[in-house]
């Protein structure tokens, strides 16, 4: 593995991040980061993972108790491999993944048509930057919510050992096909990473069977509110 991976004992993701690469150039998702959203946001129905891996997203997801159907562009072991999501034309009620970092503007594209009722995409905070995606996306069809991390996630290669912390701001940015109104911003507390780092117990098995919908009230510019609906209290305002 190329050495410039490994700065002060901690990845740069921002530098290295390629999941299409077979091989080590392969970054799986970290599961608190995973049990963060779906201990935010309410899933119903089936939810897709299309860029699975090794099936790390995939087995978090599992403890909502939704039926979760993975796959990946590459064999990884876990999954249905060979699968497209760039491609796919079948729709799922619900998409959440973290797509490759070279192909998250055709993730967004592929999701807006292929998702019945929700996608999440674990993206850089950075996304929300640029005039070709203010144009292609936000203007159009921007985020119902976006989730940011307070906690840095770093993305490790697969079997390297787990050390420093990452530089770049990630967050959940969520198209919600019944959401109405402007974007949502919404702080993620701390406190997952050491609830749900490897080897933590895992406590949101029966997350989403829950019935009721998270109420979302809108706010004014930069008037803040407890985020309702969510088993943690976080913060949001209304981008306008």
């Amino acid at each position: 593995m190329d050495a410039t991976y490994n700065t002060n004992g901690g990845f740069k993701p921002t530098i290295k991040r390629s999941a299409d690469l077979a091989g080590p150039d392969f970054f799986p998702t970290p599961r608190w980061a995973t049990f963060a959203l779906i201990e935010s946001e309410i899933f119903t129905g089936e939810i897709w993972e299309p860029a699975c891996g090794d099936g790390a997203m995939s087995e978090v997801l599992a403890e909502t108790g939704n039926p979760i159907v993975s796959s990946d562009l590459y064999d990884r072991g876990y999954g249905d491999a060979g699968q497209d999501f760039l491609t796919a034309q079948r729709t799922r009620a619900n998409v959440i993944t973290n797509p490759p970092f070279n192909s998250a503007e055709g993730f967004v594209a592929s999701g807006l048509r292929v998702a019945q009722e929700k996608f999440a995409l674990l993206l850089r905070l950075a996304f929300l930057e640029g005039a070709n995606r203010t144009k292609s996306i936000f203007q159009t069809t921007p985020p119902s919510r976006v989730w940011v991390f307070s906690e840095r996630i770093t993305f490790y290669p697969k079997g390297a050992v787990v050390a420093g912390s990452g530089t770049t701001a990630y967050a959940w940015f969520i198209w919600d096909k019944a959401h109405a109104g402007p974007t949502e911003l919404a702080w993620l507390k701390p406190g997952f990473k050491a609830r749900f780092s490897t080897g933590a117990p895992s406590r949101a098995t029966g997350l989403n069977r829950r019935t009721e919908a998270p109420h979302h009230q809108p706010l004014g510019h930069l008037r803040h509110s407890r985020a309702v609906g969510s088993h943690h209290d976080s913060h949001k305002v209304c981008l306008l």
